[in-house]
């Protein structure tokens, strides 16, 4: 094997009241893909939430990620944010 270096560095950011900081969290803008599954995300209150806190980006929503999501399912989610961005 050859050597590399791979540097992904990721925050992720849990508790109560955080989605509230997106907008604090993300570089002014930008575009967000916000993925969803199904839609308990709106019975939960958390798609309300979500839509408040990005309120000033431009954002577009995939829906349909389903749990361990296929490679299908990203590849569309990459084609509309394409398409869409």
């Amino acid at each position: 094997m050859q050597n590399f270096e791979f540097y992904n560095p990721t925050r992720l950011v849990f508790g109560r009241g955080e989605i509230a900081r997106l907008s604090s969290l993300i570089p002014q803008g930008s575009t967000v893909l916000v993925c969803f599954g199904g839609g308990s995300v709106k019975r939960n209150g958390v798609y309300e939430q979500v839509s408040q806190a990005l309120r000033t980006f431009a954002h577009i929503e995939f829906w349909g990620i389903e749990p361990n999501p296929t490679v299908e399912t990203i590849r569309d989610a990459i084609d509309l944010a394409k398409k869409q961005s």
